[in-house]
């Protein structure tokens, strides 16, 4: 029998899948067996070996065979059973917060058990919390291994990894009667020694025994490579895509010069860098073409981009049209207002904000004054990407910290004017992006870069400090706002957790404001409502509170000029880039300004490492790039960016080095191949194109 093109045989042609059960697998967008044999393993488990215990580092998923040396409740803010086990190399403990008295029991000392799962910190050491295990009478009598890696598939709720298994076995017995076309050029395909498509598909899905485990385990083997490839490859097209098609609108033309934003400057109390100048200038070059700019800036934090989107919108309004500005929190929104007003409402422009907080009747009130072109400049968070808000003449979107938006966010504000002109884009970010990651993730985009900070600005001084001293870093703070200044101190969670050893804010707010009960002490994370929020930031700005305890939530949007010293308690569980922006809050004024990062006593030697690197340096662009190479795209994609990725094999930094690769392949399939440009997008993105090209 004729096999159709998997792209076109539903999955109801596989044994087992009837209409309510594709119904389910269409919520991982498997509709066609071709989207099954793509859906591929996110990562593999090695039940092939028996690991030892002192081998084992945190977030291995590991299989152990050990004997148990004890048993007991431990009662904590939440009832556990321990259980420790050991092996000729060491002892960990297992725990479970879900079980029973029969389960205790059985955990009798000397019992050999199998087990299996993750290695997580524990309050004593690294611990498994409930790993999967089974009781053997001697070790003679334990199984045998597992043969081959066992694949693990992202799932939904409804569908089992021993399901998707069977499945995909069962897609792949198609792939010799119709194996999917091969879309790359000849000489991409054969960078990897692969011979088809069809042959790595079905090698990833199921490893034979013989594969090389650590390969496989690192995400390097030759087939996972030549899908890697690919999917970026479809990654860099959509966003060629979405730049080709941004192109086909017209935007409204304006003229930035010196003449033109002239009463701006003259009313501020310092000059642009030359920095600035030079970015403002290739802004200026978008804005004077009839075509919608997609530009980003990338600056450091304090090098003044909000100057550089300033100027552009002061030219903007001045040629007869609106301007929005989008930030992620209401905290950053607020600031953008002040600012705005500060230097526009001078100069005889209306500048207004549009946020969640807004009465129904106050947004009604807003949204009317912009529809009639009463309201030059609108301030506000993801409200103004909603239905309602409707401009008369938007022709400029600053988005300030790009990376919290989706791009089918951003490019929703090109349907909001009532002609059928597209606004210009600009959008804006203090996290640097390293060059490897800007050439995939942001091919749309054109960039800018502000390095050079404003004269006057003094470098951040960092240390790095045991919690062993944190009484001694009490002092410190206490010695600092009795000279007048004002102090961060930030932790990474709000309240205890039973799985974290960190830092919580509430318990140190309680610390703190018992250790310096002459000082105001405030505390702001992100479970307080907007409003509260907004009071105790407002108390800390205006000096009233001497000491704002805080989580990652003050990481954008917080300018307090008399703040000279920020503490971080562990560190070690941020990303660099993060640390380095939450270092940007303070060092805003004239004094010199320092940085504490309050590691805990089990920081180990890569995190020393990292720390090591906040030390040496205060420059954005080399910490992202390291940041980079340590923990991956995560922080400078952004959770809303990152979830428009979807990746299912490729990895930015592991695969960095196939960047320039698939840039030069994906721009020759455009020129001399559309239609295989197309089908790889197709292909990998399914649905999903919707939200790339929205």
């Amino acid at each position: 029998m004729q096999v159709p093109s998997l792209s076109k045989l539903e999955v109801t042609a596989l044994k087992g899948v009837g209409n309510k059960f594709a119904q389910t697998l269409a919520r991982l967008d498997i509709q066609s067996v071709q989207d099954l044999l793509f859906h591929l393993p996110q990562r593999y488990v090695d039940r092939t070996r028996i690991r030892s215990i002192a081998s084992l580092r945190l977030n291995d998923v590991a299989m152990l065979q050990a004997s148990v040396l004890d048993a007991r409740i431990v009662f904590g803010r939440r009832r556990s059973l321990q259980v420790k086990v050991e092996d000729d190399s060491g002892v960990m403990s297992l725990r479970f917060f879900h079980f029973n008295a029969a389960q205790k029991n059985s955990f009798e000392q000397g019992r050999v058990l199998r087990l299996f799962g993750e290695v997580r910190p524990g309050p004593a050491g690294p611990e498994m919390y409930h790993p999967e295990y089974e009781f053997f009478d001697t070790p003679e009598n334990a199984q045998e291994t597992e043969a081959r890696l066992t694949p693990i598939y992202p799932l939904t709720e409804g569908v089992s990894q021993p399901r998707m298994r069977a499945l995909t076995q069962q897609a792949i017995e198609f792939l010799a009667q119709s194996p999917p076309e091969e879309l790359l050029p000849d000489m991409d395909n054969h960078r990897f020694r692969v011979h088809s498509l069809a042959e790595a598909l079905a090698y990833v899905h199921f490893p034979p025994a013989d594969a090389d485990i650590q390969q496989l385990l690192a995400g390097q083997h030759p087939y996972q490579q030549r899908l890697a490839f690919e999917e970026l490859l479809a990654h860099f097209l959509v966003k060629q895509f979405i730049r080709a098609e941004n192109r086909r609108f017209d935007a409204p033309t304006v003229t930035l010069n010196r003449n033109a934003i002239q009463p701006l400057l003259d009313q501020l109390p310092f000059s642009p860098t030359a920095a600035q100048e030079r970015v403002t200038a290739e802004v200026a070059r978008d804005l004077n073409a009839s075509k919608p700019m997609l530009r980003m800036v990338q600056g450091d934090v304090g090098s003044g981009k909000t100057l550089v989107a300033a100027m552009a919108a002061y030219a903007t309004v001045q040629a007869g049209y609106q301007v929005a500005v989008v930030a992620p929190t209401e905290i950053l929104a607020e600031q953008h207002l002040q600012n705005f007003r500060r230097w526009f409402e001078p100069l005889g422009l209306k500048v207004e904000w549009l946020v969640g907080r807004l009465t129904a009747k106050q947004k009604r009130e807003v949204l009317e004054r912009l529809h009639q072109r009463e309201t030059d400049i609108v301030i506000g968070t993801h409200a103004l990407f909603e239905e309602p808000v409707r401009f008369r003449c938007l022709a400029l979107a600053v988005i300030d910290e790009q990376h919290r938006f989706g791009v089918h966010q951003r490019l929703s504000l090109r349907g909001k004017n009532d002609d059928d002109s597209v606004p210009h884009q600009l959008v804006m970010t203090a996290t640097p992006i390293p060059r490897t990651l800007a050439m995939t993730s942001y091919a749309e985009l054109d960039f800018s870069i502000i390095d050079e900070l404003p004269p006057g600005r003094k470098p951040v001084q960092t240390v790095v400090i045991s919690q062993d001293r944190k009484v001694a870093v009490i002092e410190r703070v206490r010695a600092a706002i009795a000279e007048g200044r004002q102090v961060y101190w930030v932790c990474p969670l709000i309240e205890e957790s039973e799985t974290l050893s960190a830092a919580n804010a509430e318990d140190t707010f309680e610390t703190l404001s018992t250790a310096l009960p002459e000082t105001g002490v405030a505390l702001v994370h992100g479970r307080l409502k907007a409003q509260e929020k907004e009071e105790r930031m407002a108390a800390f700005k205006q000096g009233e509170a001497r000491l704002l305890v805080a989580t990652t939530v003050i990481e954008v949007g917080v300018d307090v000029p008399n703040a000279s010293v920020m503490i971080i308690e562990n560190p070690e569980r941020l990303g660099l880039a993060q640390l380095h922006q939450l270092r940007g809050r303070v060092g805003r004024g004239s004094e010199e300004s320092h940085c504490i990062l309050l590691y805990g006593d089990k920081l180990s030697r890569e995190g020393k490492a990292r720390l090591q690197i906040l030390r040496e340096t205060n420059d954005g662009f080399q910490i992202a790039e390291r940041d980079l190479e340590m923990r991956g795209p995560g922080e400078f994609l952004g959770t809303r960016q990152a979830g428009d990725m979807l990746y299912r094999i490729a990895d930015h930094q592991r695969d960095a080095h196939l960047f320039s690769a698939v840039q030069e392949c994906g721009l020759r399939l455009l020129d001399a191949h559309p239609e295989a440009a197309q089908k790889l997008v197709d292909r990998w993105f399914g649905r999903r194109q919707h939200y790339a090209l929205a």
